[in-house]
């Protein structure tokens, strides 16, 4: 029997989906069959063949209206991908309370906003899928980031909890992501020496691909995985080593 990711007549949503990680999981979808609209905050030019629509994802009326759009449009919507997010640089001393609540709008409240507006049209359809993109940063200590780190905690609880509450219609999972290229690398990990020495320190030796992370998006959003629900999938290269090995390393040398 042949194995295949075939999402074929699936109506998907993906959030920032235009840009950076997101973009690559709406290039994979795609590639899959699927029929895909990006939101953003303001115009994109998504991959060819995805549609885009204006949407701030913190705002719960405008998410309602997007989710309401899409099915008038489409007529369905089949998987949810709640990529939008991301941080700033700020040690917690010194973020002020407002980043702190921009900062948690966006990389949890809004997943919840988005995920209970397609949860309505979901029970009341077929059922459906939603992949939440959460982060590494959420299983080990986010320094510099620290409200995003527990803001992407928050998003895998969120996940576990909702897998009970709107099972069997919806099964839904977050990817916990480690360091990924997109056409932000630079001003997160430097030059190209930085990060070929940021790359050094992940097993598999390099970072991630925004199409590898939308492989896995397109695998659990499938009948491939018509059992995984609930679940926080690691995709990080093999995590990253504690540095107390580095330490042990340099005395036995």
């Amino acid at each position: 029997m042949t194995l295949a990711v075939d999402l074929s007549g699936r109506i998907a949503l993906v959030t920032g989906g235009a840009r950076g990680i997101g973009r690559g999981i709406t290039t994979v979808l795609l590639e899959a069959g699927a029929t895909v609209i990006t939101c953003g905050r303001s115009e994109a030019d998504p991959p060819v063949g995805a549609e885009h629509r204006v949407c701030d994802v913190r705002d719960p009326e405008a998410v309602t209206a997007l989710v309401e759009g899409i099915v008038a449009s489409h007529g369905r919507l089949d998987l949810v991908v709640n990529n939008a997010g991301g941080a700033p640089y700020a040690l917690a001393a010194d973020s002020s309370p407002r980043l702190d609540e921009k900062i948690i709008g966006l990389n949890l409240d809004a997943v919840l906003a988005v995920s209970k507006a397609a949860n309505a049209v979901m029970q009341a359809g077929d059922g459906g899928s939603i992949v939440n993109i959460s982060s590494v940063s959420a299983i080990r200590p986010s320094p510099g980031t620290a409200s995003y780190g527990a803001a992407k905690a928050g998003v895998d609880s969120l996940t576990r909890s909702l897998a009970v509450e709107w099972g069997p219609k919806v099964r839904i999972n977050s990817i916990d992501v480690g360091l990924c290229r997109t056409e932000d690398s630079a001003d997160h990990y430097g030059d190209d020496a930085t990060a070929a020495a940021v790359e050094a320190t992940i097993p598999l030796g390099r970072m991630a691909e925004p199409e590898e992370i939308g492989r896995l998006v397109a695998f659990l959003a499938s009948n491939l995985a018509s059992y995984v629900s609930g679940a926080n999938v690691a995709c990080h290269g093999g995590g990253e080593p504690p540095v107390f090995l580095h330490v042990f390393k340099e005395q036995q040398s």
